[in-house]
């Protein structure tokens, strides 16, 4: 294989914008992309040349760049961590060594922005602290200013909205539109990046049985072939059209309307062992440049998808050296430091972070089912905290019995958490997403809830009626009556965001077609998708604000929140009232109606449409009024809009 050895010069033909910014000793930096707001910038500088395997010193470790950003105003100023970059082109050539260290930007404003790069050298100085080492001459102190001009994004792309933050409440807010954000889209297939078409990427378990109450490993690589026909002429490939499947895979996924997805960046040692960003399975202190770009070629084309990434960062089989779940110490080869976080869990996160930090619509996920203790599980989401600039949300997951011994001691100000990601039953959704909305808040910390795996673990969403034969029926042994689509759109999607949750993710099981492990087609769960999309058109056609609204189930007389109806409101102002089974309700309008008059229509959640008319048109008074009938189907699930009338 060719090796090459770009200089800053030769990747300045390729950038889309090139500006080069003098420094002393005549030293320079290339700042490329396209220097709009929100948009990624990439400064890019001639540092020293190393090989990916390099070991004294270590590219990844020996070394540390840390360029700082600053708004000409003085704030935001942002340090932002940077990157052994090889080539600085190694998605199309697979390069393994070069002298091209960078770093991105995704900018908060329009006008000039500084930056100053820090460059030291010494053992171990990139998970040490700022001040260790020892400057490397002609990189240190490199400085320079360019000019950002405010976005040209309409629509859902992320960059006409600006970074998804944590605001302290129930939901993320996008910095730019001040939009709130609710998700919908697909938590499966967790190994999602074990694809063939990135660089060194293999599976490790060919052939290999199931071990019991797990899914069957996949004995070949995703190709994501159902997906070709998906891409796009103009979209992204890499290395003479690879990368069109998965790429068509994001654009099916964003045409359905969701706008979330989720996959492990590491499962080595785990179900599918086929997803890790190093240039070997087993040497956690190298990572593999070529393919690390190629994963950044995915993820920047879903910000522009408008599709949130759930970086999913380890897994239940390798988070630790406790593999039996007892808390018994066992080998676990795989375990970044045995479950602490010191020098070889540190420079993974770091190089993640550097690398896809600049994404705007993102949350950091310590691990699936992750069973760190609550020691371990602190210190990751610090370093996580204290080395992410952009301060993404970090959430945690856990198996479903599991949740008061993980979530309580990370309540309030004992944890960097701003959320957790709920693995449950589907119909105990609406119960377990309130009641961490409630454990938070009551903590002093409002986390952001969100479902994002549906038990039982075996069968999770199933796919639609007709797919490869299957009759639309989960029949599982245990744990759940058997149950359909329908029973998950009712009471795991409308019982989750009317529980005041933040969305929810599908998790496909693994005995039935397109599973965990094996899906490659999300067409198998089209009507899911239709049913998640209309849910958040609901939302978004009505202008219902639900950052503003609370759980408020004791209004449709369902104190005890079980899954007999549900109601969503802002008392006074507007109630969303949800029947799964139909029928009439009434609805508790309270002291703060004032007598007041309040419309009353209703939303098929499963055809969509217009806003319909059943027979109360409007109520009026306080205390307990009849929202009436729905206008047809009165068996069918309904959704019950009861907004107060405009003021004269």
């Amino acid at each position: 294989m060719r090796i090459r050895h770009s200089s800053i010069c030769a990747l300045a033909s390729a950038a889309i914008y090139a500006v080069f910014t003098p420094a002393a000793a005549g030293a320079a930096a290339l700042v490329a992309g396209k220097l709009e707001q929100w948009h990624k910038i990439t400064l890019s500088i001639d540092g020293p040349e190393a090989r990916e395997t390099d070991t004294s010193p270590n590219p990844f470790l020996d070394y540390r760049m840390d360029v700082t950003f600053t708004h000409e105003s003085g704030a935001p100023s942002y340090r932002v961590p940077g990157y052994f970059a090889v080539d600085g082109n190694a998605a199309e050539t697979s390069a393994f060594a070069g002298r091209i260290w960078r770093a991105h930007l995704a900018p908060d404003k329009p006008g000039m922005w500084r930056y100053a790069v820090s460059f030291r050298r010494g053992p171990e100085v990139a998970v040490s602290t700022l001040e260790a080492g020892a400057p490397v001459d002609g990189c240190d102190g490199i400085s320079g200013e360019f000019t950002v001009v405010p976005t040209d994004k309409t629509g859902r792309d992320f960059r006409a909205h600006g970074r998804l933050d944590y605001v302290g409440g129930r939901y993320l807010r996008f910095a730019g539109s001040g939009e709130y954000f609710l998700k919908v889209g697909a938590d499966s297939p967790e190994n999602l990046l074990g694809y063939s078409d990135f660089d060194g990427t293999r599976s490790n378990k060919p052939g290999t049985p199931a071990r019991p109450d797990e899914a069957a490993p996949p004995s070949l690589l995703k190709t994501w072939q159902p997906h070709v026909r998906d891409w796009r002429e103009g979209d992204p490939t890499w290395q003479h059209r690879k990368g069109k499947g998965l790429i068509g895979a994001l654009n099916y996924l964003a045409s359905t309307g969701c706008n979330a997805f989720s996959f492990l960046t590491y499962n080595a040692g785990g179900d599918g062992d086929d997803v890790w960003p190093f240039v070997e399975r087993d040497d956690p202190l190298h990572f593999d440049c070529s393919k690390l770009d190629q994963w950044q070629i995915i993820f920047d084309h879903a910000t522009a998808l408008g599709l949130h990434l759930h970086f999913k960062l380890e897994e239940t089989e390798n988070d630790d050296n406790r593999p039996g779940g007892d808390g018994q110490i066992g080998d676990v080869p795989t375990a970044l430091d045995r479950g602490k976080t010191g020098v070889e869990r540190k420079l993974y996160l770091r190089e993640l972070i550097a690398r896809f930090a600049h994404e705007l619509a993102l949350n950091w996920n310590l691990g699936e089912e992750n069973t760190l203790s609550t020691e371990q599980q602190q210190a990751m989401a610090a370093f996580i905290r204290d080395t992410d600039p952009y301060h993404h949300p970090i959430v945690l997951h856990t198996f479903p019995d599991w949740q008061e011994r993980v979530y309580r001691p990370l309540l309030g100000d004992r944890s960097a958490l701003t959320g957790v990601s709920l693995q449950t039953g589907w119909e105990q959704s609406h119960r377990r997403v309130l009641q961490w909305i409630e454990e938070s808040a009551a903590a002093g910390k409002q986390w952001v809830v969100a479902h994002d795996e549906q038990n039982p673990h075996y069968t999770g969403v199933p796919p639609d009626t007709g797919w490869e034969g299957f009759d639309g029926t989960a029949r599982p042994e245990k744990y759940s009556r058997p149950y359909t689509a329908d029973d998950v759109r009712k009471h795991t999607l409308w019982g989750s965001l009317l529980a005041g949750g933040a969305g929810v993710e599908y998790y496909f099981g693994y005995t039935l077609p397109q599973n965990d492990l094996g899906a490659q087609d999300w067409r198998s769960r089209a009507q899911s998708w239709k049913w998640c999309d209309l849910a958040l058109r609901f939302f978004r056609e009505n202008a219902i604000p639900f950052w503003n609204m609370h759980n408020a189930d004791e209004l449709v007389g369902n104190p005890s929140h079980d899954n007999s109806r549900y109601c969503f409101a802002q008392p006074g102002e507007i109630y969303v009232v949800y029947l799964p089974n139909g029928g009439s309700a009434e609805l508790d309008l309270g002291r703060g109606a004032d007598g007041a008059t309040f419309q009353v229509r209703w939303f098929n959640p499963r055809e969509g449409g217009p806003l319909q008319s059943g027979n109360v048109s409007e109520v009026r008074g306080s205390g307990r009024v009849s929202l009436g009938e729905p206008p047809a189907d009165a068996a069918a699930d309904w959704v019950v809009l009861v907004a107060r009338a405009p003021r004269p």
